[in-house]
C-alpha cells in the first residue's frame, strides 16, 4: 500500500494538471528505507510529449546526488497519462527501474487542467510484472 500525505498528493495532481496536455513527471523522495514519500519533485518532461515522458537526464543525475546527499531514495516515480487510463502502459513498464519504488499514475484525460478529479492510482513494477496497490491519502492532523 501506498501512504501520502494530502499535501504531496495534491502536489502530484496539480502538476499533472498544469503540465497537460503534456505528461508531467517527477519523483516523490523519503528517506532511505521508510517507505515514506516526504519531498515532492517535480521534473521537466524532456520529451515535451502527450503520449509519452522521459527525465531530462542531468536534472536526474543531479536528484540522484542530492537523494544520496540527504540519505533519501524515490519512494515514488510517478507521471501522469493525458488521454488514457492511469495504467501503466509497455513504454513504462520497460521504463520501471527502481524495484521498491511506487509508481503513480495520474490521468488527466477527463478535465484536462480545469477543475474536476482525477484517476490516481499506484503500481509495484518489478521484473516486467505489474501489480496494483491500494493508495491511503492522509490528511492533516489539527496541532
Amino acid at each position: 500500500m501506498l501512504t501520502i500525505d494530502r499535501a504531496l498528493y495534491d502536489a502530484v495532481v496539480a502538476h499533472a494538471k498544469k503540465d497537460h496536455p503534456d505528461e508531467a513527471c517527477g519523483v516523490l523522495a523519503g528517506p532511505e528505507g521508510s517507505d515514506t514519500p516526504t519531498r515532492f519533485v517535480p521534473m521537466v518532461n524532456a520529451a515535451m510529449s502527450t503520449t509519452f515522458y522521459e527525465f531530462d537526464s542531468q536534472e536526474l543525475l543531479a536528484l540522484y546526488k542530492d537523494m544520496d546527499r540527504r540519505d533519501e531514495e524515490p519512494v515514488v516515480v510517478y507521471h501522469s497519462h493525458t488521454a488514457t487510463e492511469a495504467y501503466p502502459s509497455r513504454t513504462d513498464i520497460g521504463l520501471a527501474s527502481e524495484p521498491n519504488a511506487h509508481y503513480v499514475l495520474v490521468s488527466t484525460r477527463e478535465h484536462g487542467n480545469s477543475d474536476g478529479p482525477v484517476e490516481f492510482r499506484s503500481f509495484r513494477i518489478v521484473d516486467g510484472e505489474v501489480t496494483e496497490e491500494e493508495v491511503s491519502v492522509e490528511e492533516p492532523r489539527d496541532a
